[in-house]
């Protein structure tokens, strides 16, 4: 550097040789000012690395910081961060799958089979006499004169409550049902309602009537076995 500046002055000393003092103090003034002029260049030039610098380093955190947590490449703003989380205003409604548990409710209520299966009958009922049965249900002992009382399979006949068998009875009247429903089917006609709080099937034979008391709380019936299981008895 010493050897460059010594090479200059020498060139200055040389070049002003034979050039008028005032010419000489001119040169000077203006290589002060083109002096000044590259220092403040130098500082200018400075800042805007300085800051260029510091952008570069605000945007490579900002993408690492964006790229280095496992998600897209692309970053965006909150309205498409929102967007592809799916909770955004824009985003696409998901389809609304049935839940578990719904459907099985449905299920439970509308297409699953009953819970009682009606079988051929083999046993004598008295004068009370059913081609079909409700299948491990069992009559409490012994059967009276125009009254069966059959207990589910979960239960024994010795323990059964007032509310708790299927009552089966040959009667002289109807009974008066709420919530009446009436269904026509092989010349039969069948009464469907509810007694004392428990659902009740009659029907008509001969003189009599066929008087049929499911178990309080109904679960494992539906009218139509009960239908079924009225239109295989008969009354002697």
């Amino acid at each position: 550097m010493d050897d460059v500046k010594k090479l200059l002055v020498e060139f200055a000393d040389r070049a002003v040789d034979g050039i008028p003092a005032a010419d000489v103090d001119a040169d000077v003034a203006r290589g002060r000012r083109a002096l000044r002029r590259i220092r403040a260049r130098r500082r200018v030039t400075g800042v805007l690395c300085i800051a260029a610098v510091s952008t570069a380093v605000l945007a490579i955190g900002h993408q690492v910081k964006w790229w280095g947590s496992g998600q897209a490449e692309v970053a965006g703003g909150s309205d498409e961060a929102a967007s592809a989380a799916g909770i955004g205003p824009d985003a696409a409604t998901p389809s609304q799958s049935p839940n578990p548990a719904d459907a099985d409710s449905t299920m439970s209520i509308f297409g699953a089979p009953a819970a009682v299966s009606l079988i051929a009958n083999t046993q004598a009922w008295s004068n009370i006499s059913c081609t079909l049965a409700p299948e491990g249900w069992a009559p409490r002992q012994p059967v009276g004169i125009d009254h069966v009382l059959l207990a589910p399979p979960t239960m024994r006949t010795a323990t059964l409550g007032p509310n708790d068998g299927l009552e089966v009875e040959a009667v002289a009247q109807a009974r008066t049902l709420d919530g009446t429903r009436v269904t026509e089917s092989a010349g039969k006609v069948f009464h469907l309602g509810s007694s004392d709080g428990r659902e009740t099937g009659q029907l008509l034979l001969g003189e009599r009537w066929l008087l049929v008391q499911l178990p309080a709380g109904n679960k494992d019936w539906n009218d139509d076995l009960l239908r079924r299981f009225m239109a295989s008895c008969t009354v002697n």
